[in-house]
């Protein structure tokens, strides 16, 4: 019984990131209010911390945001199996059309009604994605390292175009030193208090 519920928990996962994969326009960020109300609300099987861990490493880790997350998401509920297959169900969709456009591609860059659908495809994405991140933030640890490193990487990636893995590899070298720095001070408080 408990194997085939796991088996169910599989396809349950494929076909999730196949329907994300599938209606998710506007890149990898675009699918994690999707991903959210999927996992987090609906199914209950990743909570918004887990969210947060998976944006991390999915962006820090080489390669697509959204396989990379498919990944570790269906690893996180499913193990091996789950990680496959929700990584197969995130990138089947994006085959099967970029398989049917490369068939039309000289007539879509020609029509105009295309284009102007695309454009407005665009704009939703970017509104899914500051969806994400204000829900995102709601779980987000404030506190002055926080505020400080999201300034910082705002003015680095906006103002100063810095490619996002520097200024990530920054954000973990910042959190190390914080890391370091607290367990220090809370060594110092301990030894303080015997």
């Amino acid at each position: 019984m408990k194997k085939d519920k796991k088996i169910k928990q599989i396809f349950e996962l494929f076909w999730i990131f196949f329907k994300i994969g599938a209606f998710t326009f506007g890149g990898g960020l675009a699918m994690l209010p999707l991903i959210r109300k999927e996992l987090v609300e609906r199914k209950k099987w990743i909570s918004d911390e887990d969210m947060l861990d998976m944006l991390a490493l999915a962006e820090c880790t080489p390669g697509v945001i959204a396989v990379n997350s498919a990944t570790y998401v269906g690893h996180t509920v499913g193990g091996f199996w789950g990680s496959l297959f929700a990584t197969i169900g995130v990138i089947l969709p994006s085959i099967i059309v970029i398989t049917i456009v490369s068939f039309f591609y000289q007539a879509f860059l020609e029509n105009k009604v295309i284009s102007q659908i695309f454009h407005g495809v665009r704009i939703g994405a970017v509104v899914l994605i500051l969806n994400a991140l204000s829900k995102l933030y709601r779980v987000l640890k404030k506190d002055y390292m926080s505020y400080g490193l999201i300034v910082i990487a705002l003015t680095l990636a906006l103002l100063l175009d810095i490619p996002t893995i520097t200024i990530i590899v920054f954000g973990m070298l910042i959190g190390a030193v914080f890391a370091v720095i607290s367990a220090k001070k809370e060594v110092e408080t301990y030894d303080g208090t015997n």
